[in-house]
């Protein structure tokens, strides 16, 4: 298993009348947290877009548990749990300063080839950053 966590900092316009995180702004925070854990890994998304592969998301889910509020600390904690194949799932997790679990979700991202849009499976290099993760 695979886990990385990145930082960040709610900013004023991400949050709603109520002073909350928008709740559409949680998939934003899940992108800076996969991207994070790709670079961590030698995988930067413009190289791998520049091999000719496109990684959209297919499904989402979230949970909310604890509002997150403006200026507040978080940690994305971004976690591969298996091995990609033509598929690869992020499941995320967003804490306070305090630790304390604030949402959690998961994203499904499919390997896809930029030129015949058709699916392919994971770059072998890919697999083979993430391989001591798994042994």
């Amino acid at each position: 298993m695979f886990t990385h966590d990145t930082t960040l900092r709610v900013r004023y316009g991400e949050t709603d009348q109520m002073g909350y995180v928008y709740y559409g702004t949680y998939p934003l925070y899940f992108e800076v947290g996969r991207v994070e854990a790709l670079r961590s890994l030698g995988f930067p998304y413009r190289a791998i877009e520049e091999q000719g592969v496109m990684l959209p998301v297919h499904d989402m889910q979230v949970k909310y548990h604890k509002p997150a509020r403006y200026d507040d600390a978080l940690t994305i904690r971004t976690t591969i749990r298996t091995m990609p194949g033509v598929r690869i799932i992020f499941d995320y997790q967003v804490l306070d300063a305090n630790g304390t679990l604030l949402t959690e979700a998961s994203t499904t991202l499919v390997f896809v080839d930029r030129a015949t849009g058709r699916p392919r499976m994971a770059m072998q290099e890919l697999m083979d950053a993430l391989a001591p993760y798994f042994t």
